[in-house]
């Protein structure tokens, strides 16, 4: 979190900060974001950024929590539109496409996102994934208990397992179309236009067959003829 003098600083200077913040981290992560250049960018001291966040991982924190916050605000409109009150999966469906072209319309998240996601400090990621996964949690999971709730999902599921899935799903979708080498098995290193909308339906289909009301206990997704 900022100090408290961070609210005092001029508007534009704290959006200079920011927009600098975001663009090194964006580009180079934590490990080899450089303060210097944010500073400099920024026009601002380095020693100015001290009095504003108690040390790189904050300010790390505190843009990724921006970034994670813009990028919430766009899915909970999108959820309002889309009517999450229709069958669950179908829902879930519409809700990963458009999430997926969002990311291919937007680098700059997709970049932040990106950056988040593949942290290689172990103190740096535990943070700022701590940061991104709350707002993953808290658009998630009030879905999935409504969903049990209206009886889309099975009522012996466990409704914590497929949040997880939907923590892994989420992030993977939001970068593997774009960033070689993430996914070589449902075709999203190399796509196609079509390709993340088939890999968003059969990822859907594996988690309907596993929690859906009216499927199978028993349903299990077709093997792919390297296993058969």
């Amino acid at each position: 979190m900022p100090t408290v003098t961070w609210a005092r600083v001029d508007p534009a200077r704290r959006a200079a900060i920011i927009e600098a913040a975001e663009d090194e981290f964006g580009a180079h992560g934590f490990s080899r974001g450089s303060l210097n250049v944010i500073a400099r960018r920024a026009g601002v001291a380095k020693g100015s950024l001290f009095q504003y966040f108690a040390d790189k991982r904050d300010l790390y924190a505190f843009i990724t929590d921006i970034a994670s916050q813009r990028v919430r605000d766009y899915v909970e409109d999108l959820i309002r539109e889309l009517d999450p009150d229709r069958p669950f999966f179908e829902f879930l469906t519409d809700l990963l496409d458009a999430w997926v072209a969002y990311y291919a319309e937007h680098p700059h998240e997709r970049a932040l996102h990106a950056a988040v996601s593949l942290e290689v400090d172990t103190e740096a990621r535990i943070t700022v994934r701590s940061v991104s996964n709350r707002h993953y949690l808290d658009v998630l999971r009030p879905l999935v208990r409504a969903a049990h709730t209206r009886g889309d999902l099975r009522r012996d599921s466990d409704t914590d397992v497929l949040l997880s899935l939907l923590l892994m799903i989420f992030p993977h979708l939001a970068l593997a179309p774009y960033m070689r080498g993430l996914d070589p098995i449902l075709g999203l290193d190399e796509p196609t236009p079509e390709q993340p909308a088939l890999a968003v339906r059969r990822l859907v289909a594996v988690l309907a067959a596993a929690f859906e009301a009216n499927s199978s206990v028993n349903a299990a997704p077709q093997q792919s003829e390297e296993f058969t």
